[in-house]
Formats: C-alpha cells, sequence, structure tokens
C-alpha cells in the first residue's frame, strides 16, 4: 500500500494500487452518493470508503481534509466533522 497521510483528526487518506484495492474487495462493498451539499456527521464506527467521483472537505476541529475520486480514506470512530461535498460523490464504503 503506498504511504498513508494521517490528519490530526486520526483520519488516513491513500491513493490504493488496482491490486490494492481487489486485495480489500472494494468493488464488493456497498455504494453511497450524495448531491452538492454541507452537513454535520458522526462517525459511531470507523468507516473505510473509496471514492469513485467527486470532491469533499471534511471539516475537523483541527483541520480541513479535501477528498476526491481515487482517495481511499478511513475515518476512526468517534470523529465529529462536517462534510462539504462540492461535487457530487459517489464512494464504496465499509464499517469495521
Amino acid at each position: 500500500m503506498p504511504t498513508a497521510t494521517r490528519t490530526d483528526a486520526g483520519i488516513t487518506i491513500q491513493r490504493p494500487t488496482p491490486e490494492e484495492l481487489d486485495r480489500l474487495q472494494v468493488v464488493g462493498w456497498p455504494v453511497w452518493s450524495k448531491e452538492p451539499s454541507t452537513f454535520p456527521w458522526q462517525y459511531d464506527e470507523q468507516e473505510t470508503c473509496f471514492f469513485l467521483d467527486g470532491e469533499a472537505t471534511i471539516k475537523t476541529d483541527g483541520s480541513d481534509l479535501v477528498v476526491r475520486a481515487g482517495d481511499l480514506v478511513t475515518f476512526p470512530s468517534g470523529l465529529r466533522c462536517v462534510w462539504q461535498i462540492t461535487q457530487a460523490v459517489r464512494k464504496h464504503y465499509r464499517f469495521d
């Protein structure tokens, strides 16, 4: 897996290879989509997701993180944030 970037909020972001996506069986995960919008969110469980389309800024107390198509992102359990979707998002996701 390529090097991961980790934020102060505990979010990790990676640019996985096709082989890594196959190993994780990402194509078998459910798909979630959302139009441009802004909303608060809290993670009750850790979520790992792979962004197929779009772009969003995830705002936390410590920083703003831009995620986009091609990113594999892990959000830790307990995270409180605000999603600001700037381009319609479609992503595979899995809760751990």
